[in-house]
């Protein structure tokens, strides 16, 4: 199960930060596609803190506690 948190952080991490660049890119690009997707891609941003953020959690409880 560690090695599933050690694949399953970088990528929950990857996740925000691509989601953060895309969303920064559409709202400074502007026009139809800044419209359209800039605040629907930093809500997703924040699920995907979220998630990240449990993952996180639930890496350090399961390695706390040796399991």
């Amino acid at each position: 199960m560690e090695r599933f948190f050690d694949l399953l952080i970088p990528v929950a991490l990857l996740a925000v930060a691509t989601t953060l660049a895309i969303g920064i890119y559409a709202l400074f690009r502007g026009g139809d596609f800044g419209r359209s997707y800039s605040n629907k891609l930093m809500r997703l941003r924040v699920v995907l803190q979220a998630v990240a953020i449990v993952v996180l959690v639930a890496a350090l409880l399961w390695r706390e506690r040796g399991l």
